[in-house]
C-alpha cells in the first residue's frame, strides 16, 4: 500500500506545482487539464480503494 500512497502524494504535489507555476494562460483551456487532471487523481483514489478492499477481502 505504501508504493500507492506515494505515487498519490507525487500525483498531488504535481498537481499543486501545475496550478502554482505552469497554469495556462487561457481559462478555458486551464480549466480542461484541472478536470482531467482531477479526474486522473480520483479515479486513482478508487483504485486504491479497490485494493484496500480486495487486501481486506482475503
Amino acid at each position: 500500500m505504501k508504493p500507492h500512497l506515494i505515487i498519490f502524494a507525487i500525483l498531488i504535489a504535481g498537481f499543486a506545482v501545475y496550478n502554482i507555476f505552469f497554469a495556462l494562460a487561457d481559462d478555458r483551456m486551464n480549466t480542461l487539464v484541472n478536470i482531467v487532471y482531477a479526474s486522473i487523481l480520483f479515479g486513482y483514489i478508487s483504485f486504491m480503494a479497490l485494493t484496500v478492499l480486495k487486501k481486506i477481502k482475503k
